[in-house]
């Protein structure tokens, strides 16, 4: 799916959920996603009912950000975006020239999607044991981004043989390594795993973070990641359940701007002497010189010979070469040796 001819990465920009059921603050974030250099700008579909059991609890992160007095089902609720809010999304997006993502999380919400002929499809962390679902997506046959969070290897295995005999072929799936804990602990990040899921699935992949900062992702391109996805927020202060393990503007801009120098840094991989340090080569490197006076037809020995700066003349690679040929010419101390 995402091929690195161009050594450029695709950077997802999560607003997901911090818009707080905000049109006007979602709208905002895309203007933020797009200025930061962001490749896209995901949010979430869902009717919270179609998702959440009124019986479901919050995970200990969302009652520390959000409170333990309401339930899952009601934090969730206020949170949606309707029919009308995407298309003012995705006109915006069209706008700002970035892409417009987002992750369905029931079937009502992947036929919205469908209906509003999303480009790639993000398959979020949770339903990546929810076989209908995976049928379902599978099916429409669009480029898939799936998450792993949570998985072990097989888990991510059944997922996938589930979306390929559905109608997706493995080419267009990119894998997501991905730890479900806001925010994630360093030591749970795990970062070569993303690698294996490469090497054990075939597949491109990618990295969705929940650290804080933009170290690890910024690690992740170093290391081959084709996709990026991270949270952001307006403003880190603000409640909701996502927001304190979000980016805010500038630091998104900053983790943008890393991950296109690591980008440019990482190279074609060719050992070869570049064009910015070739002119260096003769200031740096060395050359056979006399290390005292030789006079001509003297033979050259390893006490009248020295190698020193400037690399304009014999290479000393060349020294037993010349070791016990004749002197052509009188030589003062320094200079360099000519044959």
């Amino acid at each position: 799916m995402f091929e690195k001819k161009d050594m450029s990465t695709f950077i997802i920009a999560e607003a997901g959920v911090n818009h707080n059921g905000s049109i006007e603050r979602a709208l905002d974030m895309v203007k933020i996603a797009a200025r930061s250099g962001a490749d896209a700008v995901k949010f979430q579909t869902f009717i919270a009912e179609e998702e959440i059991s009124k019986y479901a609890s919050k995970a200990e992160y969302q009652k520390k950000t959000t409170g333990i007095t309401e339930s899952q089902l009601e934090m969730v609720k206020k949170l949606e975006l309707n029919k009308n809010d995407h298309l003012r999304l995705i006109d915006l997006c069209a706008k700002y020239d970035i892409e417009f993502m987002s992750s369905a999380f029931d079937f009502i919400s992947i036929r919205l999607l469908e209906e509003l002929n999303i480009s790639k499809l993000k398959i979020p962390s949770g339903e990546i044991t929810n076989l209908p679902y995976l049928r379902q997506i599978g099916k429409l046959g669009k480029p898939v981004i799936l998450s792993t969070g949570m998985s072990f290897l097989g888990e991510i295995e059944a997922a996938l043989e589930v979306l390929e005999i559905s109608g997706t072929n493995r080419e267009k799936i990119t894998v997501l390594h991905c730890n479900t804990e806001y925010p994630t602990p360093m030591e749970d990040v795990n970062l070569k795993a993303m690698l294996a899921l490469r090497d054990a699935f075939g597949v491109s992949v990618g990295y969705s973070d929940h650290t804080l900062g933009i170290e690890v992702p910024i690690a992740a391109v170093a290391l081959g990641a084709m996709v990026i996805e991270k949270h952001f927020t307006l403003d880190r202060t603000l409640n909701g359940p996502d927001h304190k393990a979000s980016l805010e503007p500038e630091e998104l801009k900053a983790m943008v701007q890393a991950i296109r120098h690591i980008e440019k840094a990482l190279g074609d991989g060719i050992k070869r002497p570049s064009a910015s340090e070739t002119k260096n080569k003769p200031i740096a490197r060395k050359s056979l010189v006399a290390a005292t006076a030789i006079r001509n037809g003297d033979s050259f020995t390893d006490t009248n010979l020295a190698v020193k700066r400037p690399g304009t003349g014999i290479s000393p690679m060349r020294w037993d070469e010349i070791l016990g040929r004749s002197a052509i010419r009188d030589f003062k101390a320094d200079e360099l040796i000519e044959i």
